[in-house]
């Protein structure tokens, strides 16, 4: 299940860099847009880049066992709803990508809910109704886990297959920053005090409690950490399983993503576990407001596009962001270069 994503060209990213540098501007005056340019001029293996035009989000929505004990604001109950608001175009995320033109999808891996009258293709995926409190038990068995994982790789190919140029992994689960918190401390060795936020506002006891559940949760796992698969089986969920299987598929194919927030970014980190070197093919959409997010983000190597404040969830960051990143490819493409300026 674990194998390399070979990186983007390396020819690429010098003639992106270089032919930034010849572009009739000032020395970095575009700042953050100069660079994300060559990421993305080096991602599509050509410079300079091709419009950005067909990028598509795919929002895999879970219920996870820990929303029972506490961590949340919000009940359960709103996660299927949400399921629904996505359908119905009415969700944060689906308004920014009809703005932006991002093709966006909805599956339910691990809702705790029969979706009663949702279009069954939603439904086609379901790993179980709900994930195990991963302070008392494991989220999956391992069958579940890696069941999961090749969801996520079928739908990046299914994406891939339709044109996705970049792709973008939302998230929909009430509680779901627990699991992404116990993932990120227990993937990169990080001190659960230090990425514990709070999530969709809880107080000061319920940040409390979420965090003695999350250092229950990586203590319980011990040293299983060691292995991905059984990571994501002891503190993940169905829906963090797939993300992850769906990013480290989409940098095997050398088709990028744009990361959203904490629980994207957990993902990420799981992907690039099992595809080593799947991070080269990530761009952070922006900084969310959880700890986690910006420690993860320090980790891999990656600058947030925007620093907005956000912290919905859905994919919502990331889209946000997609009309800057077509911005850096059109401006590496068209802007003049100085050796071409009339003399």
């Amino acid at each position: 299940m674990t194998s390399a994503a070979d990186p983007p060209p390396a020819g690429v990213r010098s003639a992106a860099a270089a032919r930034l540098a010849g572009l009739a501007t000032p020395p970095g005056a575009l700042g953050r847009l100069g660079e994300l340019a060559v990421w993305v001029a080096a991602t599509q293996g050509q410079c300079p880049p091709v419009p950005v035009d067909r990028v598509r989000a795919v929002i895999f929505a879970g219920d996870h066992g820990v929303a029972d004990h506490g961590v949340s604001a919000f009940p359960k109950a709103i996660t299927p709803a949400m399921v629904r608001t996505f359908l119905a175009g009415r969700a944060g995320v689906s308004v920014l990508a009809a703005q932006h033109g991002v093709t966006v999808r909805v599956l339910d891996l691990g809702v705790d809910d029969d979706l009663a009258g949702v279009p069954p293709e939603v439904m086609a995926h379901k790993i179980r109704r709900g994930s195990g409190a991963i302070h008392l038990e494991d989220a999956l068995t391992a069958d579940e886990t890696r069941q999961a994982i090749a969801v996520g790789e079928a739908v990046a190919a299914e994406e891939i297959a339709a044109g996705a140029q970049l792709l973008i992994c939302g998230d929909m689960g009430i509680g779901n920053t627990t699991p992404a918190s116990a993932l990120i401390a227990a993937s990169l060795g990080l001190a659960v005090a230090d990425v514990v936020g709070r999530g969709t506002g809880v107080d000061e006891a319920g940040l409390a409690r979420k965090t003695a559940i999350v250092q229950q949760a990586v203590d319980r796992a011990a040293d299983r950490v060691t292995d991905p698969v059984e990571t994501l089986a002891a503190l993940g969920s169905a829906d963090l399983a797939a993300s992850a299987g769906f990013m480290a598929a989409a940098a095997r194919a050398g088709v990028p993503v744009l990361l959203d927030g904490v629980v994207s970014v957990a993902a990420a980190v799981l992907a690039d576990r099992f595809a080593p070197g799947a991070a080269a093919w990530f761009a952070a959409g922006h900084r969310s407001t959880e700890p986690a997010q910006s420690l993860t983000l320090d980790k891999l190597g990656l600058e947030p596009v925007l620093d907005l404040g956000m912290r919905l969830g859905e994919g919502s960051g990331a889209v946000a962001a997609v009309p800057l990143v077509r911005s850096a490819a059109l401006l590496l493409a068209e802007v003049a270069l100085f050796a071409d300026l009339a003399p």
